[in-house]
């Protein structure tokens, strides 16, 4: 079989896994997602040169496969800056996404051969989190304009949900690293006026601005019944850092919503989907009140500790993701954040300073190996 028709028939396996949950609602058991995970796994072991480099030092390769798929090396998320993770020729990718550019060097770069499985992901995730109620919303996106940042995976995310479930008045508020506050106001103002619903999506550093604004000028708009406020990012590479308690506190008070209003979502641009939070999900843990996040279920996540084992729940480690919409790149991601195991969630408590994971340490020879 070529490799473009088996590429095919793994896509539609899981667009068919997506649309049966964003649909029906139907999860995708334990046996189902491994024997899922492990084909899309050899496939990237004979397509993707640089993974199956990396996957060579465990002693994988197609003809040794794992038996399960939380033994599937996850590749560190900074060696998408130091390689084309793609099992495709690069060159042909209908999408490109780098990294924000938030920490040093140069930025990662996620070869998406085509946009089917990022856009089935990222809207089943966005209407059954965002959008439980059917709402159809007024987008007021204080996120990267693709049309400025076409490799932007959140300004591609948000254009993709305000087209699909919008009503046509998108207002775009970031120009490059400018925010575009007066216009975000007189916007928000009109809508309050015509009793129309809305749906402000930013970054939490750009909220922050607005609300001190906001706070500045003695401004408040309360925004029409339904309306919500989608949050991500988190502060990393900035020098000011606020705590999400009050960040929504000053929130609430600025719109005038209820504090459950406020959903946080959490991706990365080598991810195809995203995690979101449950608001009425607080837990304690580690000295603090959090939310639980929560996964659509083709995404899965493993807790390690500096061994690359898995930690028992509710023990600290490092994110690794399983993205079975990761097909045309690499299915497992190590990541730099910390987090725990809760319940059917995890709970995220940022990014761990020298971390010591042997992925961590990846040379670039590991993605060269032969």
């Amino acid at each position: 079989m070529s490799r473009e028709r088996e590429a095919e028939e793994l896509d539609t396996l899981v667009l068919a896994t997506i649309e049966a949950w964003h649909r029906h609602g139907r999860a995708i058991s334990e046996p189902e997602f491994n024997d899922l995970a492990i084909a899309l796994f050899s496939h990237q072991l004979r397509y993707d040169p640089a993974y199956a480099a990396y996957c060579a030092g465990y002693g994988l390769s197609p003809d040794a496969l794992p038996s399960t798929w939380r033994t599937i090396p996850p590749l560190p998320a900074r060696a998408f800056k130091e390689a084309e993770i793609a099992a495709f020729p690069a060159e042909s990718a209908e999408l490109v996404f780098e990294s924000s550019g938030t920490t040093l060097g140069a930025p990662s770069r996620h070869y998406l051969e085509n946009r089917r499985l990022y856009d089935a992901s990222l809207l089943a995730g966005f209407e059954r989190a965002i959008l439980r109620d059917g709402a159809r919303l007024r987008y007021l996106l204080l996120v990267p304009n693709p049309a400025q940042r076409p490799h932007s995976s959140l300004g591609y995310m948000m254009g993709r949900v305000a087209w699909q479930f919008g009503d046509a008045e998108t207002g775009w508020y970031l120009d490059e690293d400018r925010l575009l506050v007066d216009a975000f106001i007189a916007d928000a103002r009109d809508a309050c006026q015509r009793a129309q619903a809305v749906c402000i999506a930013t970054t939490a550093f750009s909220l922050l601005h607005i609300l001190e604004v906001f706070e500045e000028r003695g401004i408040r708009i309360t925004l029409p019944m339904g309306s919500r406020i989608m949050e991500t990012g988190g502060f990393k590479g900035r020098e000011r850092i606020v705590a999400r308690e009050e960040l929504y506190a000053r929130a609430v008070r600025a719109f005038g919503i209820a504090g459950e209003q406020i959903v946080a979502e959490y991706g990365m641009s080598e991810l195809c989907s995203q995690y979101y939070d449950l608001p009425e999900s607080e837990r304690s843990f580690a000295g603090a009140m959090h939310r639980l996040k929560v996964a659509p279920p083709w995404l899965r996540t493993r807790i390690l500790d500096e061994r690359e084992r898995d930690c028992a729940p509710g023990t600290i480690g490092a994110l690794a993701h399983i993205d079975l919409a990761n097909r045309s790149s690499c299915l497992a991601v190590l990541t730099e954040d910390l987090g725990a195991a809760v319940d059917d969630g995890i709970v995220l408590l940022g990014r761990e300073q020298g971390a010591s994971l042997r992925g961590c340490s990846l040379d670039a020879e590991d993605l060269r190996r032969s």
